[in-house]
């Protein structure tokens, strides 16, 4: 149990109803001078030589003069003596003890001496005969740049020769910014655009609206409203449109139910760190777009709850490639970007495999240069005696060889179990040797 403070033996709850006005009425001036001198009041409004607990009682002899008032305080500093020594100095003899340095420690020393490389007499000759310009350059491509200033730097990987009048203690002058001139506006109408999404234009496969202003929200719906039925549109870039939270939904809802979309670019806009959650949860419904960017938005920092969540979105996203966000953790960063790189990885895999099936030959014919023979399946499925497995068995679509395009059931796997029909192949020709293109009804057989 603490006990309550107590001032002059007073508890201090007994001085709440006392009146400190009443009480500095009855003192007299030489009290409240002494009073002041204890108390340095905290406000700012009172000048400092009120605030402040020295008072010169002299009389001012003038205005102030600054320039004698320095030449008063150096001459007074040059005629008071100094204080006498207590040893007086005598060149040459040490008074008291000398500091020696202790020795560095055994790391340190090894540290040295494993620095040290004989670089044998060629080169020690060749470097001592350099000039100064010529050791610059070879600090410059070493990456040495804390041994020279920018303009040496530049001018070394250049190779426009060192400026003069600069060595290893030059100073590096200003020079004149040069003047580029400013990019063109964008001029793309969004009318017309938004009309040619609306129509499902075939040439229309890149969207641009970059830095175009006033684009109202009327405008933005009616964009995201074609959007959602056109097929052909891969690239869309809303850069710096002024998009908020309500329009980023709308495009939300519209990346759900596109199926072409491949990038999309909101960077520099307005969207609260839920929209752009929003945004990236959309991506999970066609898993179509591979490249997406929300950076530099309203709100610089996501916040740790954010970033995990759309560090979870994205892991469950099999096809994004690219991710355009500033994430503050590194844990958020480092899952994201593993992810991001089997995503990658696993895309090649399956570019690979599909190039290898579509150089498979027929039976009778050679294979391709570079192709394993044991990928080819030369024995007609029907020559052939099912044996039961535990895998899943993919069904032959067609058994005559002759019209069956062979693709290996891994490739067919790691599309979400998605045979890839003709129309995905309209380039392939069975018969390397035949003129003829496969028909629309060619059947398509896993091995």
């Amino acid at each position: 149990m603490t006990t309550p403070a107590k001032l002059y033996g007073r508890e201090l709850s007994t001085y709440d109803e006392i009146d400190v006005d009443e009480l500095l009425s009855k003192l007299t001036q030489e009290e409240l001078t002494m009073l002041a001198k204890e108390v340095d009041p905290d406000d700012t409004f009172l000048p400092p030589s009120q605030r402040t607990n020295y008072a010169c009682e002299k009389d001012p002899t003038g205005p102030l003069n600054r320039k004698k008032l320095i030449e008063h305080i150096n001459k007074q500093a040059l005629e008071t003596p100094d204080r006498p020594e207590v040893k007086p100095y005598v060149a040459g003899v040490v008074r008291g003890k000398k500091w020696i340095p202790p020795p560095p420690p055994e790391k340190v020393r090894d540290a040295d001496e494993q620095i040290t490389i004989d670089l044998g007499d060629e080169y020690e000759q060749a470097l001592t005969s350099a000039s100064q310009e010529e050791i610059i350059d070879l600090a410059a491509i070493l990456g040495f740049h804390s041994m020279m200033n920018q303009d040496q730097y530049h001018a070394s990987l250049l190779n426009k020769g060192q400026p003069v009048g600069l060595g290893w203690d030059g100073i590096t002058k200003a020079t004149k910014p040069k003047v580029y001139p400013m990019d063109p506006p964008n001029d793309t109408d969004p009318e017309d655009t938004i009309k040619r999404v609306k129509e499902n234009d075939q040439n229309l496969t890149d969207l641009n609206w970059n830095n175009i202003k006033n684009i109202s929200d009327e405008k933005f719906e009616k964009l995201f409203e074609g959007l959602k039925t056109n097929t052909h549109l891969e690239v869309l870039s809303l850069v710096n449109v002024g998009l908020n939270d309500r329009t980023a939904q709308l495009l939300a809802d519209a990346l759900e139910q596109n199926a072409t979309l491949r990038v999309v670019n909101v960077e520099t806009n307005f969207i609260s760190p839920p929209g752009v959650v929003q945004l990236v949860k959309s991506l999970l419904t066609t898993t179509i777009v591979e490249e997406f960017r929300a950076s530099n938005q309203r709100s610089q920092v996501l916040g740790n709850k954010i970033e995990m969540e759309i560090t979870k979105l994205v892991e469950a996203n099999p096809t994004l490639l690219r991710l355009g966000l500033h994430l503050e953790y590194s844990d958020a960063r480092h899952r994201v970007a593993s992810h991001l790189q089997r995503n990658i990885d696993r895309n090649c895999r399956v570019q690979k495999r599909t190039n290898v099936s579509l150089r498979l030959r027929l039976p009778g014919r050679p294979p391709a240069v570079g192709v394993d023979a044991s990928l080819l399946n030369l024995t007609p499925p029907s020559a052939e005696t099912p044996t039961p497995t535990k895998e899943t068995v993919i069904p032959v679509i067609d058994e005559s060889v002759e019209n069956t395009i062979l693709i290996p059931a891994d490739i067919v796997q790691e599309q979400n179990g998605r045979s890839p029909t003709t129309t995905q192949l309209p380039n392939f020709n069975p018969n390397p040797y035949s003129t003829e293109r496969p028909n629309a009804t060619t059947p398509v057989q896993v091995l």
